[in-house]
């Protein structure tokens, strides 16, 4: 069978938790360095974001829509569960993830250090400031969400990988350590899961500094 490929930053979270999920599946997988709009990525993905995938001759787009590849081409363990119920519960939160807290915690909030728009590069104090209350209440619904252990139970879902990048560079920032770290389920999820070889074997290179 062709080996597949991901193309995309090691240090984007969507392309760790493409990744991830190869890891998880134990599927064999080839990292091709790419940055969105390259064009490797403007000829799978239409606007061009990362990660992309190829596979012989099938090309996707779309962090989600590669894992759910994943899942129903190779054996391993589920990404998405059986049960409609936890499966529901995966799909739910996946979709929380992308939409509310990727856009909060790692758009603003962790770019606000990384990518500041500040004229001497500093960090961006007052997008920062204005985040940290979101946080705050988002880091209380997902702490609620992870009382089981995780998204969708006791096992590892997809909804859960999605998590996982996120955390990683929140928690290299002083307000996102805290807020992490006062959540009690949030922070035992985080600490558990870091030792998993999916993530370990991702482990992006560190931030530009500034």
């Amino acid at each position: 069978m062709a080996t597949l490929e991901i193309y995309g930053f090691p240090a984007s979270t969507y392309t760790r938790a493409a990744r991830m999920a190869c890891e998880e599946k134990g599927v064999p997988y080839k990292l091709t360095p790419a940055p969105p709009h390259s064009s490797e990525v403007n000829a799978i993905h239409p606007f061009g974001k990362i990660p992309v995938m190829r596979h012989g001759d099938f090309e996707l787009c779309e962090t989600k829509a590669i894992a759910t590849y994943l899942d129903k081409t190779f054996p391993g363990p589920k990404l998405i569960p059986d049960d409609a119920r936890a499966a529901a519960q995966t799909e739910k939160w996946v979709s929380i993830i992308n939409t509310m807290v990727d856009p909060l915690w790692v758009r603003r909030y962790v770019f606000a250090y990384i990518f500041p728009k500040t004229a001497d590069k500093s960090p961006d104090r007052a997008t920062i400031d204005a985040a940290v209350p979101e946080m705050r209440k988002q880091a209380e619904i997902l702490d609620q969400g992870l009382a089981g252990g995780g998204f969708a139970g006791n096992g590892f879902s997809f909804a859960d990988i999605n998590l996982m990048p996120i955390l990683f560079y929140t928690l290299k920032f002083p307000e996102g350590a805290e807020i992490v770290n006062s959540a009690k389920n949030l922070k035992a999820f985080y600490e558990h899961n870091a030792q998993r070889a999916s993530f370990t074997n991702t482990d992006p290179p560190p931030p530009p500094k500034r």
